[in-house]
């Protein structure tokens, strides 16, 4: 065995099920022992950005490592804004990056690719890595390998390993996995007492379920707990799209002043609020009606569990779920919630089109042909998803950067097998959409609905007064054909309808579907978003 194939097995031991990659003269050769060994498919795109949002979400809709894999500089550094997306929301990223062999370092010359040093891309993704390593020394290679991808796992977050072109084929012993770190069983018996006797005293207990719950595969496990505990369940902002087909007292998704008062007030006058896996972010909580007073909550995240001014470190999350379930008796509590509800029944007559109505569109859609996965790109288009029955979501909800939604549908369908929904702003299209044309090759299929209305809108919401927001109307369903898809431009609801109707009807072909939206018109989501922002900011 070689070292890339132990690598590679590896990565196949402990979770990953393809790579996302592009290739490049310092990649070349572990990228032939990729293909030759098939140890993992390999998906080549066209774009590093969406080599890393593709490698992300297929991460995100699993919870197992998704990989990409790219050339040194010019394709590794292309893909910061990827990778720094998934370790800011913590997902369980793999890279990997060709590198300059021992006689290229030591030669005295400038390398191509090179920025400031040969090391300054090792440096830069430490910056937005949880663990990293340069696999130079074959002998100490699995010991490495081992403890890099513990630290993904572990962490969710993402990791670094780069591999010289020089030593790509040396022989290398196979990873023996690292043992799981011990768990401090006293401390977690203590925190466990804690939690439990504080929601048992809770007037109003509320379980808000975050992004941890997904990446460590713990939704079915926290559904169980919540019914045990008799606890109504929310999801954040982040979380959306959590326990979704999950059998759980799932009342709605907080959204502070943008979402449902029910919701809202819900959370926010809850005395005993238990944020599992949660990140504490302004997307999250930045909107509250009535600020939360973070300091009388039970955080469970980054393996630490904070009740008030005191902390339990190192208690991992999945330990924490697991002893609760333990501890609390097995019979399910019955227990009636209101529950957000959710528009159907679309008018499809000659009136233009509304974000809204997209989403009543695609509740339509999925209640006659059952329920899809959706990849959002940021904007619009990922408000409107909060109108959209509860059905597995991937979205950029944190660190919100666009280009997101098209590759990370790409990845959810490699990932899962299923045919995704992709929502899409134009500005967003403009950056990673012409991915679509990667799907021909694989088999891929999406539907695409594509929000046009020639702005950047959401920044116009902002600060309407700045015609830099203005792009001008790209012809994008004319151009799918180009790509190997079928494209529609649609004006009115009746044309959408029926352009949904082909859409779920044509399989083997991407369908993308560009939807004509006035300018200036929100998704009614969006519009409380920004009516409370300007609120808020009124009152400070």
């Amino acid at each position: 065995m070689n070292l890339t194939e132990s690598l590679l097995q590896a990565l196949k031991a402990h979770g990953a099920r393809q790579i996302f990659g592009i290739p490049g003269d310092f990649a070349l050769p572990y990228f032939r022992i990729i293909e030759e060994s098939k140890i993992l498919p390999l998906y080549t795109l066209s774009h590093e950005p969406g080599v890393g949002f593709a490698a992300d979400a297929s991460a995100r809709i699993n919870g197992g490592l998704g990989v990409a894999a790219v050339t040194y500089g010019a394709g590794a550094l292309n893909m910061i804004n990827s990778v720094a997306a998934a370790f800011a929301e913590k997902s369980p990223l793999v890279i990997l990056s060709g590198g300059p062999g021992k006689g290229e370092s030591r030669s005295g010359l400038l390398l191509h690719h090179q920025a400031k040093t040969l090391d300054s891309q090792f440096q830069i993704f430490k910056e937005i890595t949880c663990d990293q390593v340069r696999l130079d020394d074959a002998v100490r290679a699995p010991a490495d390998i081992a403890r890099v991808l513990a630290s993904c796992l572990r962490k969710s977050e993402p990791v670094y390993l780069e591999i010289p072109r020089d030593m790509v084929a040396l022989p290398c012993g196979p990873v023996v996995p690292e043992v799981a770190l011990p768990t401090d069983q006293d401390a977690l018996n203590a925190c466990v007492d804690e939690i439990l006797d504080r929601l048992s005293h809770a007037r109003s207990p509320v379980l808000m379920a975050g992004v941890e719950v997904r990446r460590y595969g713990l939704e079915a496990k926290v559904a169980a707990l919540s019914r045990r505990l008799g606890i109504a369940v929310v999801t954040s902002f982040m979380g959306r799209g959590l326990l979704a087909d999950q059998d759980a007292p799932l009342v709605g998704t907080y959204m502070g002043v943008a979402g449902f008062p029910e919701v809202t007030h819900l959370v926010e006058s809850s005395d005993g609020l238990f944020l599992l896996g949660e990140i504490i972010c302004d997307t999250n909580f930045a909107v509250s009606e009535t600020k939360i007073d973070m300091r009388k909550t039970i955080q469970a995240l980054d393996g630490r569990v904070t009740i008030g001014y005191h902390t339990y470190p190192q208690l991992p999350l999945a330990a924490l779920v697991d002893r609760m379930l333990a501890c609390v008796v097995a019979d399910d509590k019955v227990f009636s919630v209101p529950r957000q509800a959710f528009a159907h029944g679309l008018v499809a007559d000659s009136a233009t089109i509304t974000p809204t109505d997209i989403a009543t569109a695609v509740n339509d859609l999925m209640a006659e042909h059952g329920k899809m996965p959706i990849a959002s790109d940021m904007g619009d288009c990922l408000f409107t998803a909060m109108e959209i029955e509860h059905t597995a979501l991937v979205a950029p909800g944190y660190y919100a950067t666009m280009g997101f939604g098209v590759p990370a549908g790409l990845g959810l369908q490699a990932a899962t097998g299923q045919r995704p929904l992709i929502l899409v702003g134009d500005g967003a299209f403009q950056m990673t959409g012409w991915e679509l044309g990667n799907c021909k090759r694989y088999g891929w299929d999406p539907i695409v609905l594509l929000f046009n209305n020639a702005s950047w809108e959401m920044l116009r919401t902002f600060q309407p007064e700045s015609s830099f927001n203005d792009l001008g109307h790209w012809d994008f369903a004319e151009m799918a054909a180009g790509m190997g898809g079928d494209g529609v431009r649609v004006n009115t609801r009746s044309e959408l309808k029926s352009a949904l109707d082909k859409a779920i009807a044509t399989c083997g072909r991407f369908q993308l579907i560009d939807v004509t939206i006035p300018r200036g018109v929100l998704s009614a989501t969006l519009a409380r978003f920004v009516a409370g922002v300007k609120r808020l900011n009124a009152i400070k």
